[in-house]
């Protein structure tokens, strides 16, 4: 039987890094399989254009484009806001594709509440000249970090002990790393409130969070979709309240179906010309050239 999809208002994710070593591109497409959204919101970061190669780009991260492109199809409003990584895509801002539009934030009323949408990287200073050159090569060696987790956490399972995260260690040991998330928080905040928004919903510090910020200016729902490379998490909407989706990891491979071996078999080696695919692939392909 094909269990029931549940029903979501509004669900937001953001920082999948498809094309990165680590992420986890088959807990997406379970995740996006198992929803039947009204709006899909994914806010930046989505593809890694930053550290593209045509060398690692597995069926499994071209499924979840297509997840994502599938539901657009059966009535689901797709925005797609770009963060960092993508920024290439920001010269596209405004281009709408059928049910999927293209732009660099996102204000929505729900409920009577204005949502103010964007990635957040326009509060880091990190991605923006000379020291973006910095923070693409910090980009690689996190990656590097990822895989080195991977195979630690391989070892660990096999010896019955409880999986790590090397990189939340890391940022939780550095003082410096945890006040400049709160000084990013408190940022966003403010000037939500200062524009007279409900809620304000960021992606970009990989930090999912949920949480009431009050100044003497008024107060704001600050949320944060977190992302899909360690935390595997997404904001949904429904009933006037968000909350924060957790996935599980998924630590012992199911058997797949057959559907679904064929499909992924299709991604590897298409037999009819995929004309999204290769426009993606033309887009992603003249950006990271030019990086």
């Amino acid at each position: 039987m094909i269990p029931s999809k549940r029903k979501v208002q509004v669900c937001v994710l953001s920082d999948l890094h498809l094309g990165t070593f680590g992420c986890h591109a088959e807990e997406i497409t379970q995740y996006l399989k198992s929803i039947e959204p009204e709006i899909l919101v994914l806010n930046g970061d989505i593809i890694d254009i930053w550290q593209f190669r045509k060398s690692f780009f597995p069926p499994q991260h071209m499924q979840v484009i297509r997840e994502i492109l599938k539901l657009s199809t059966q009535g689901t409003q797709v925005y797609y806001i770009t963060g960092n990584h993508d920024e290439a895509l920001r010269r596209y801002s405004g281009t709408q594709l059928g049910n999927i539009l293209l732009d660099d934030k996102l204000v929505l009323q729900l409920d009577g509440k204005r949502v103010w949408i964007f990635h957040g990287d326009v509060f880091d200073a990190t991605t923006k000249g000379s020291a973006r050159l910095l923070a693409q090569l910090g980009g690689k060696g996190y990656d590097l970090l990822i895989w080195l987790n991977h195979r630690i956490n391989q070892l660990l399972q096999f010896f019955g002990k409880e999986r790590m995260s090397l990189s939340k260690r890391v940022k939780e040991s550095v003082k410096k790393a945890v006040s400049w998330i709160n000084n990013f928080e408190n940022t966003a905040a403010e000037l939500a409130i200062e524009s007279n928004y409900h809620t304000v919903i960021c992606g970009h510090i990989h930090q999912p969070q949920k949480r009431i910020v009050r100044t003497e200016k008024g107060e704001v729902l600050y949320l944060n979709s977190g992302d899909w490379i360690e935390n595997l998490t997404a904001l949904e909407y429904n009933q006037q309240t968000w909350e924060i989706y957790q996935h599980p990891i998924t630590h012992k491979k199911e058997p797949k179906a057959q559907a679904e071996i064929e499909e992924l078999n299709l991604l590897k080696k298409p037999l009819l010309p995929d004309v999204i695919g290769e426009h993606i692939a033309a887009i992603i392909g003249n950006a990271a050239l030019k990086l």
